[in-house]
């Protein structure tokens, strides 16, 4: 249920950020070099799966739903700077962790405007 007209507008970003996150990570699996002997479904799996049962939620702006998502992000988020730290400054894991950041920040905004 959304409580205010800003409530609307940061939900259509986190379903934007959310999205662009799902679509990078799935771009990293094939991009730029896939990496050997590896089953590109596992790999996916253990990308995804962590962040797919948040779609409904995102989609629909329970903030609930909003609040675990945000703890799921950081642990992608940490990785991201991780990686893009050990990469000295790599395309993917930048974009990675800004996109992140960009979607907790986003999810938070979402909780604090869209209060009962």
């Amino acid at each position: 249920m959304l409580y205010s007209e800003t409530a609307k507008t940061t939900r259509a970003l986190t379903i934007a950020l959310y999205t662009l996150v799902l679509a990078l990570l799935v771009i990293s699996t094939f991009w730029p070099d896939p990496v050997e002997d590896v089953s590109v479904a596992l790999m996916l799996a253990v990308k995804l799966i962590p962040l797919l049962p948040f779609a409904w939620v995102v989609l629909r702006g329970h903030n609930r739903g909003y609040i675990w998502m945000s703890f799921v992000v950081i642990f992608y988020f940490t990785q991201a700077v991780v990686s893009a730290w050990l990469s000295e400054g790599d395309a993917i894991p930048v974009l990675m962790a800004v996109l992140t950041g960009s979607l907790f920040t986003v999810a938070m905004v979402h909780l604090k405007v869209n209060r009962p």
